[in-house]
């Protein structure tokens, strides 16, 4: 399994640097939390939203021929959420408030979901086979 206080540090590092960031979590694929950095929130219930998007997400991709599923952004009045996949069998979901630089989301996030699907390919690769 992946380790809960490594990705843990990650959330943490996100959280630093991108100003207006209210939250994070990493989920698997099917809605298990691994880790969140959340307050406010039922992070079990937010996992489960995720893999729903995550699966709409990725048949509008595969049905417009725009490939394989990596992220995707959804604006509220208060904020936005963006989800990124990071590996195989784990996203990344993150909460911003309305003044958040969606640039620098998707730049941090994209970084931290490279460290997070490497920890993810690392805890794979120990599983016995």
């Amino acid at each position: 399994m992946i380790s809960e206080h490594e990705v843990l540090i990650e959330l943490r590092g996100l959280r630093a640097r991108i100003p207006h960031l209210a939250g994070a979590l990493v989920a698997t694929t099917d809605g298990l939390v691994v880790a969140h950095d959340t307050t406010g929130l039922e992070p079990e219930g937010i996992a489960a939203l995720t893999a729903a998007a995550l699966g709409v997400g990725a048949r509008l991709t595969e049905a417009t021929g725009r490939g394989g599923f990596r992220e995707l952004l959804t604006r509220g009045e208060y904020g936005y959420i963006a989800t990124y996949a990071v590996g195989a069998f784990v996203v990344l979901t993150l909460l911003a408030g309305p003044e958040a630089n969606v640039g620098r989301l998707h730049l941090e996030a994209r970084k931290a979901g490279g460290r997070i699907a490497a920890l993810a390919d690392s805890a794979l690769g120990r599983l016995p086979s």
